[in-house]
């Protein structure tokens, strides 16, 4: 990771967003199962995690991440009306935990799954915020902590760590509204994109994760 780019790379660089989407009820912005991958834009930082849709079941496809020392993403960069859909859903698993990392340091800032929402900042890209939500290896579940690299514009919060099980789909649902204003002092409406990332360039390690639909809702 060049240094002068450290926050490129957990903002994904979210200048010129342009799809705006509002909905009374869910808001889809993964179908996964349905094969869908539009507007999912690759962002790479060191090589490619290999992202690609698998049957998880006979009857049910996901969407399989597999890092080898890598550290790309997928971003879909849609705005999103949180006084409407403040609730982003979602289910996620692993097939394995690092050994390497500690993630509040810079070498240690891999992680198997990590799912980002981002409010982007426009042409004043200093101005850029964004919350993961992440797999954790070593820190204690529900930790929160300023991302190593770009400090207290990116808040990172454990939603699973080890004690949690492996191979195992985990369902997550979380008010993102009231995250920012929890975790970063901001009372914001609308967010601009969603990524996800599974990375291991720092621990040059590998990992693999699969990721379920991602939705958003009034409750």
């Amino acid at each position: 990771m060049l240094a002068a780019t450290p926050l490129l790379r957990y903002v994904f660089a979210l200048l010129c967003v342009t799809q705006v989407a509002f909905a009374d009820d869910a808001l889809w912005i993964g179908a996964f199962s349905s094969g869908d991958l539009n507007n999912w834009e690759p962002h790479s930082f060191h090589q490619q995690t290999d992202y690609r849709l698998v049957m998880d079941t006979p009857t049910l496809q996901v969407l399989k991440a597999s890092s080898n020392a890598s550290a790309s993403g997928l971003v879909k960069k849609q705005r999103i009306d949180l006084t409407k859909t403040p609730f982003i859903t979602w289910r996620w698993k692993i097939a394995n935990y690092l050994k390497a990392p500690q993630e509040r340091t810079k070498d240690g800032d891999d992680y198997a799954a990590r799912l980002y929402v981002v409010l982007d900042g426009g042409l004043l890209f200093w101005q850029t915020k964004s919350i993961n939500y992440v797999w954790a290896s070593n820190l204690p579940k529900l930790t929160v902590w300023p991302n190593a690299y770009a400090g207290d514009a990116v808040k990172m919060i454990a939603l699973r760590a080890k004690e949690d099980p492996l191979d195992t789909w985990m369902s997550e649902k979380r008010n993102v509204r009231e995250d920012f204003k929890r975790l970063m002092g901001l009372d914001i409406q609308a967010i601009d994109a969603v990524a996800i990332m599974t990375d291991t360039d720092n621990s040059q390690e590998k990992a693999t994760a699969f990721y379920g639909d991602i939705t958003f809702s009034a409750q």
